[in-house]
């Protein structure tokens, strides 16, 4: 939604992103924690949702800077 939308609009969809990337990464830290899934997939998981934290970062720097 944040690709398309406009400008002004964009920061506040990219905002509601890393809010529900946080929850993501809770889950499956509670996930870990009560041996629900397999480690390896939540670790595999954990840094997938690291890349998308830093790729959603960056989007969100490169609009504040402009």
């Amino acid at each position: 939604m944040a690709k398309n939308a406009p400008k002004p609009t964009k920061s506040s969809y990219l905002i509601r992103s890393q809010s529900h990337l946080e929850v993501s990464t809770l889950k499956l830290r509670l996930f870990l924690d009560l041996k629900i899934a397999n480690e390896t997939k939540i670790f595999q998981s954990q840094s997938k949702l690291a890349e998308i934290g830093r790729m959603l970062g960056g989007w969100l720097k490169s609009l504040n800077n402009t």
